[in-house]
C-alpha cells in the first residue's frame, strides 16, 4: 500500500474566502476502515445568506467579464487542477473508497471539462433576423441566466460539480455548489483551483450541510435563478417541483437502470470485457451503470458464465493497494440497501453465480455479484440498485428485448452490442433513453450529450448543448432615432 496523505479538514468557501460554518462540523469516515479521518464545515442560514449576497454580487462582475476573459480564467483553473491531480487524488480515496487510479483519471477528466466549457464560453452565439423593414436592426442575443444553486452526489466528488460549475461559470453566471458532506476535500480542491486561477471573489462558492435545509431554502430565494441537481429520482422530482412553484430553470440528471443488450451475433468476449469493466467501476456506484443484462437466448449461457469469471477475479480492497480494480461501497447505507434486493432476488428463483456478500466487518467492501435467471418480478429487475450487482435474464427477438429495455420509467443509459447494423440502428432510435453506446463504450465525454429522459430527469450536462441551459435568450430591436 502505498503512501497515504493528510486529509484536511474542510471549510466552506463564501465570498472569497475559506470559513468555518455556524452550523457546526461533521466527521468524515474512511469506507475502507470505518475510522474517523476529518471533518467538514455545516453551514447555518446565516451562512447561506452570505453566500446568497456574494453570489449576486458576483454575477455583476462575472457576467460582465468578456467571454474571452473567463475562458482565460477556466484554462487557468483546468492546469492548475491537472498539476494537482497527484495530491486530490488520494484524498478522494479516502473519502469515497474508489482505487487511487480511478481517483486520479476522474480529477484529470474534470480538467478536460472545463476546457471544453472555457472554449464553449466563447462561442455562445445569438442571431440577426432579417427585419422586415428598412432600417430595423432584430437581433437574438444571449445572457448568462443569473446566480446557479448546484447539487452534487457523493459517488463522484468531482466530476458531478465540474460539469455544472464550468457550465456556469462558461456562461457567465455565479455559482453556489451544494458538495457532498460523504466526500467534501475533493470538490473542495475543484474550488481552490478555480479560485487560485483568478475567479473574482463571490463568483464561486461552496457550502455543505443538511441537504434539504440547504435547497429548501436557495431554491425559492430569488437571488437564485437556475438550479442544477444530480442524484435520486424521488429527491430531484421534489426540488424539480420547487424550482417549477418559482419559475426557476432546472436541469435534473437522476437515476437510471440502464439495460445492457447483448445479441446472438455480437462480439461475446468484447461485449463480456467492456460491460464488466463498465458494471464495476466505482463499486457500481455509477448513474450509468449498466444494471439488467439482457442477453439474447443462442449465447445466455456463455455469457453469463463468462460474465461471472470476469467477476470473480476482480481484486477488492483499499484503494492504495496495488492492483485494486474495486474499492469499498462509499457509505454504510449502500449494504443493508443492497443485501434485500439480492435476497428477493433469489427467494424469487434467480441464481446467485457470485458473490452477495460482506467482505470481512471493516470497511464497507461487498463482493462483486452476478444473479442470473432474474424474474421480472423481482425488486432489482425494477429498482435502481446502485452497486456491484449484475442481474441477467435471456431474451429471443429484437421487439421483445426493446419492450423490455423501455418497460422502467427510467431512461438515461442504455447498452448493446450487436453484429448486424439493422439491430444496432433499430436500438439507437427505438431504446428510450438519453444515451445508447453500441458495440463499445463511449459516454460522458466531455463533448458528446449526458443527460436522460422520463424519470432520469431532463437537460444534458454535456456536449455543444450544455451551456444553454445557463443562458437565456434575449430579442433587441431597434432603429435609428
Amino acid at each position: 500500500m502505498s503512501d497515504i496523505t493528510a486529509y484536511p479538514d474542510t471549510q466552506l468557501f463564501i465570498n472569497g474566502e475559506w470559513r468555518a460554518g455556524g452550523g457546526g462540523w461533521i466527521e468524515i469516515v474512511d469506507p475502507a476502515t470505518d475510522e474517523v479521518i476529518g471533518k467538514v464545515a455545516h453551514a447555518n442560514r446565516g451562512d447561506l445568506d452570505a453566500a446568497l449576497d456574494a453570489v449576486a454580487a458576483g454575477f455583476k462582475v462575472w457576467s460582465a467579464t468578456s467571454p474571452f476573459e473567463r475562458s482565460k480564467i477556466m484554462r487557468k483553473a483546468a492546469e492548475l487542477l491537472r498539476e494537482r491531480a497527484p495530491r486530490i487524488a488520494p484524498m478522494m480515496t479516502r473519502e469515497q473508497g474508489k482505487p487511487v487510479t480511478e481517483a486520479k483519471g476522474e480529477v484529470m477528466a474534470a480538467a478536460d471539462v472545463i476546457d471544453w466549457f472555457a472554449e464553449e464560453a466563447r462561442r455562445t452565439y445569438g442571431q440577426i433576423i432579417p427585419a422586415r423593414t428598412v432600417g430595423v436592426t432584430q437581433m437574438a442575443i444571449k445572457l448568462p441566466v443569473g446566480p446557479v444553486a448546484a447539487f452534487t452526489p457523493w459517488n463522484f466528488p468531482i466530476n458531478q460539480v465540474v460539469r455544472k460549475l464550468s457550465a456556469a461559470l462558461g456562461a457567465g453566471c455565479s455559482i453556489i455548489v451544494k458538495a457532498p458532506e460523504e466526500t467534501p476535500a475533493s470538490p473542495a480542491e475543484l474550488i481552490r483551483a478555480f479560485a487560485d486561477a483568478g475567479v473574482p471573489a463571490g463568483v464561486v462558492n461552496l457550502v455543505y450541510g443538511v441537504p434539504s435545509e440547504i435547497s429548501e431554502y436557495l431554491i425559492p430565494h430569488p437571488v437564485i435563478r437556475k438550479i442544477s441537481f444530480t442524484g435520486s429520482t424521488p429527491i430531484g422530482k421534489k426540488l424539480a417541483a420547487l424550482a417549477g412553484e418559482h419559475m426557476k430553470l432546472a436541469t435534473m440528471e437522476l437515476g437510471g437502470h440502464a439495460p445492457a443488450i447483448i445479441f446472438d451475433d455480437a462480439d461475446v468476449d468484447k461485449a463480456v470485457k467492456l460491460l464488466a469493466a463498465s458494471k464495476f467501476r466505482n463499486a457500481g456506484q455509477v448513474c450509468i451503470s449498466p444494471t439488467r443484462f439482457l442477453v439474447q437466448e443462442g449465447v445466455y449461457n456463455n455469457v453469463v458464465e463468462r460474465f461471472t469469471d470476469a467477476a470473480k477475479a476482480i481484486k477488492v480492497g483499499h484503494g492504495f493497494e496495488d492492483g485494486v480494480q474495486m474499492g469499498p461501497l462509499a457509505n454504510e447505507r449502500r449494504i443493508p440497501s443492497l443485501e434485500p434486493l439480492i435476497t428477493d432476488a433469489v427467494e424469487r428463483g434467480a441464481k446467485l453465480k457470485t458473490g452477495g456478500r460482506r467482505i470481512g466487518n471493516k470497511g464497507n467492501f461487498f463482493e462483486p455479484t452476478v444473479l442470473a435467471d432474474v424474474p421480472l418480478d423481482a425488486r432489482i429487475m425494477n429498482e435502481e440498485p446502485f452497486g456491484p450487482v449484475a442481474a441477467f435474464r435471456a431474451f429471443g427477438t429484437v421487439d421483445e428485448v426493446i419492450e423490455e429495455a423501455n418497460r422502467l420509467p427510467f431512461g438515461l443509459a442504455s447498452y448493446a452490442f450487436t453484429g448486424s447494423t439493422d439491430t444496432a440502428n433499430r436500438l439507437g432510435t427505438e431504446i428510450e433513453a438519453g444515451m445508447t453506446t453500441i458495440n463499445h463504450i463511449g459516454l460522458a465525454l466531455p463533448e458528446v450529450p449526458f443527460g436522460g429522459i422520463k424519470d432520469s430527469g431532463h437537460g444534458t450536462e454535456g456536449g455543444s448543448e450544455a451551456i444553454d441551459a445557463y443562458l437565456v435568450t434575449k430579442f433587441v430591436t431597434q432603429t435609428a432615432a
